[in-house]
């Protein structure tokens, strides 16, 4: 064989070896990213408070063994790196107007890592409709698990250009309302007493605090019902279950104004006679055989607490008189 021919098959023998050196390199790398992953996931369990940054190392770790093995397996298989600019620049802006969209989405996945207000754990709204737990920021979507079981794909920059709620900022709880109505003309006390108690009741109701009150409050009222709204802080854990929470607490207000007799309001029509055969007031009522009905004396009820208006009285700071501008 010429010397020639030799040479040629050396070097091909040569660049096989170290393609299949640098595939093995990148195998390895991808390995090595998920077995990180898997470790970090565990440290995760067993340190929740530490959940959100343990789960930062654990991405920024797995995308850096990735890229250095990437890099490491073109310099073993021959290739230049550093000549790589060169192309790099004449088809870098073709290749970023087409990757944009996916770029956008891995850049918004790293602020979102490193947002404090969002974290993997954290129960979130994104939408009347959509509210879950996120499970994993990953560098395009965002896995959100709904409480039915459900697990929804959302693109990270939603969670950079739109409005999201945390239902579950540092751990805290949050406030919910539960509207009722009761007939009209019903004791507000009474009402209030009886509510209070079947939501103190509730093993889920956090206990009353200077700052977190269970409280009763009138919102509305006319001929047909009176409206009211329960306001309450449930525990923290509760509030990841916010349908299952007003559930609860829509069934046990139910319940206890039903064992002391009183009902929601139904609304009705009432027909009112001015005149009958040209006949009114005592006239008419002799007329249809009926006898008028004296009116009853209005009695007189107890002022019973107004937690809306203790609450504006003593939270609201005194307003600072106006000063004259000067001239």
């Amino acid at each position: 064989m010429p010397p020639i021919e030799k040479l040629l098959q050396h070097d091909l023998t040569h660049l096989g070896e170290r393609i299949v050196l640098a595939l093995v390199i990148v195998a390895l790398t991808f390995g090595g990213a998920r077995l990180v992953t898997r470790l970090f996931e565990r440290l995760r369990q067993r340190l929740p408070q530490a959940s959100a940054s343990v789960y930062i190392t654990e991405k920024l770790i797995s995308y850096a063994l990735i890229v250095a093995g990437c890099l490491v397996g073109l310099s073993v298989s021959g290739i230049d790196i550093t000549s790589l600019a060169v192309f790099a620049g004449a088809t870098g802006v073709g290749v970023g107007l087409g990757l944009q969209g996916v770029v956008k989405e891995f850049v918004s996945g790293l602020v979102i890592m490193f947002d404090p207000n969002l974290a993997v754990g954290d129960f979130v709204e994104i939408d009347k409709n959509l509210r879950g737990e996120i499970m994993e920021i990953g560098p395009r979507a965002t896995r959100v698990r709904t409480n039915d079981g459900l697990s929804i794909i959302i693109p990270n920059s939603d969670f950079v250009e739109n409005q999201v709620i945390n239902w579950t900022y540092n751990s805290g709880t949050r406030r919910i309302h539960i509207p009722f109505s009761v007939v009209p003309g019903a004791d507000k006390a009474t009402i209030r007493d009886i509510v209070l108690k079947a939501a103190n009741a509730l093993p889920f109701t956090s206990p009353d605090t200077e700052e977190h009150r269970t409280q009763v409050w009138l919102t509305d009222f006319d001929d047909d019902a009176f409206r009211f709204e329960l306001v309450v802080w449930p525990t923290a854990s509760a509030v990841r279950h916010p349908s299952s929470l007003k559930a609860a607490y829509y069934w046990a207000i139910d319940d206890a104004l039903r064992s002391k007799g009183m009902e929601a309001p139904n609304p009705q029509n009432d027909l009112n006679i001015r005149s009958l055969f040209g006949l009114t007031g005592s006239e008419a009522l002799a007329t249809l055989g009926l006898k008028a009905v004296k009116p009853r004396h209005s009695r007189r009820v107890a002022v019973s607490p107004n937690d809306a208006a203790h609450d504006l009285a003593t939270e609201l700071p005194p307003e600072a008189p106006r000063q004259r501008p000067q001239s």
